[in-house]
C-alpha cells in the first residue's frame, strides 16, 4: 500500500499544516527550514491534516509534531519507529511520518531502524542530522566526526561516526535520500517524493545546529557545499553506486535520492491485510489447541500434536 490517496476535493496549502504553536528553536537553526519543507511537501500531497499522524522521539527535531496540525505523538527517546509502526498497523490508511535526530535515531533508537526497514511499512522517517546533541547542551552524538571537541569530549572524540546513509542502505532500505535546508525547494520535493514512495523511506537531512554545531556546517556555508546527485548524473536505481556515494558522508554534501528500488517489496500493512483476508473463515490453530486442551480434561494445558 502506498501513501497515495484519492485527491481531496479541498485544496490544502502549506499554512493548513502549520499549527499555532510557535517553534522555540535557536534563531538560525536548520530545523526551521526542515519544518517549512515538510509543510510544502504535505501541501503537494494534499492529504487532509486529520489523515496524517506525525510521530517523534526526544530532541530538538522531535518537537516538529507540535508545529503541525496533524495528529502528533511525542514518544520517549529512540522509540518513535516502533510506535509509528503500531499506528500504521492499526490504521493503514493514515499517512504516518516519523521525525527524529541523529542521536534519537542512531544511538538509543538505532536498533529499531533495521527492523523497520526489514518489515517495510509505509513510513517516512525524517532524521535531522546535526552531528551533535543540541537539546542537552552539545554532547557528542553518533554522527559526530572523529576529533570533535564537545562538552562530553573535551580533548576530541576518539570514535568514528555512524554513517546513516550507509547504515540504512546496508540494511536494505528501498528509498534513501539526503537533503539540506540550504536548498529549500529541493528539500520539499525530496520529502514529497519520500512520502509518495510505497514502503519505508528514509530522508537524512543535514540540519545545522547554530549553537553547538561546527561553523563549517552552518546554513550560510551549506549552499556552497551542496552537490546535487541529479546534476551529477547519478542513477538512483543503482544500489552499489549509491553505497559508494554514501561512503563520502561527512566529506561531500550530496543531496537527492541515493537509492530508489525500482521493484519495491510489498509493504508490511499490505501483507497483514492479505493474511487477514486469507484467514477469514479458516480454522484457527489456536482454536485447535484449545479444543485439544478441553479433550485433555480442561486443565488449561495446551497440548500440541
Amino acid at each position: 500500500m502506498s501513501n497515495e490517496c484519492p485527491l481531496s476535493p479541498e485544496v490544502f496549502t502549506a499554512k493548513d499544516y502549520r499549527s499555532s504553536l510557535k517553534p522555540i528553536w535557536c534563531p538560525g537553526c536548520g530545523d526551521y527550514g526542515v519544518v517549512t519543507a515538510i509543510y510544502r511537501a504535505l501541501a503537494a500531497i494534499n492529504r487532509p491534516p486529520h489523515e496524517i499522524a506525525f510521530i517523534s522521539g526526544i530532541g530538538c527535531s522531535s518537537r516538529i509534531p507540535g508545529y503541525t496540525t496533524a495528529y502528533g505523538f511525542n514518544t520517549v527517546h529512540g522509540r518513535a519507529l516502533p510506535i509509528a509502526q503500531g499506528i500504521k498497523m492499526a490504521n493503514p490508511d493514515l499517512l504516518v511520518l516519523v521525525a527524529g535526530g541523529d542521536g534519537d535515531g542512531f544511538s538509543i533508537g538505532g536498533g529499531h531502524v533495521a527492523h523497520a526497514i526489514r518489515r517495510n511499512p509505509s513510513l517516512t522517517y525524517i532524521v535531522m542530522d546535526n552531528q551533535i546533541y543540541g537539546l542537552t547542551k552539545g554532547q557528542l552524538s553518533p554522527t559526530s566526526p572523529r576529533g570533535l571537541k564537545t562538552s562530553s569530549t573535551q580533548y576530541g572524540s576518539m570514535e568514528d561516526p555512524v554513517n546513516p546513509l550507509l547504515y540504512v542502505l546496508a540494511y536494505g532500505a528501498s528509498f534513501v535520500a539526503q537533503g539540506a535546508p540550504g536548498d529549500m525547494d529541493g528539500l520539499a520535493k525530496l520529502i514529497e517524493q519520500a512520502i509518495r514512495f510505497p514502503g519505508f523511506s528514509f530522508v537524512n537531512i543535514q540540519s545545522p545546529c547554530i549553537t553547538y554545531g561546527d561553523p563549517e556546517t552552518q546554513l550560510k556555508t551549506q549552499k556552497a557545499r551542496i552537490r546535487k546527485l541529479e546534476a551529477e548524473g547519478h542513477d538512483p536505481s543503482n544500489r552499489l553506486r549509491a553505497m559508494e556515494l554514501a561512503q563520502e558522508y561527512g566529506t561531500t554534501l550530496y543531496t537527492g535520492v541515493f537509492y530508489q528500488n525500482p521493484n519495491p517489496p510489498p509493504t508490511y500493512e499490505s501483507l497483514i491485510r492479505a493474511r487477514q483476508q486469507a484467514l477469514q473463515g479458516a480454522d484457527s490453530p489456536l482454536e485447535d489447541l484449545l479444543e485439544k486442551s478441553a479433550e485433555n480434561g480442561g486443565n488449561g494445558e495446551l497440548v500440541a500434536g
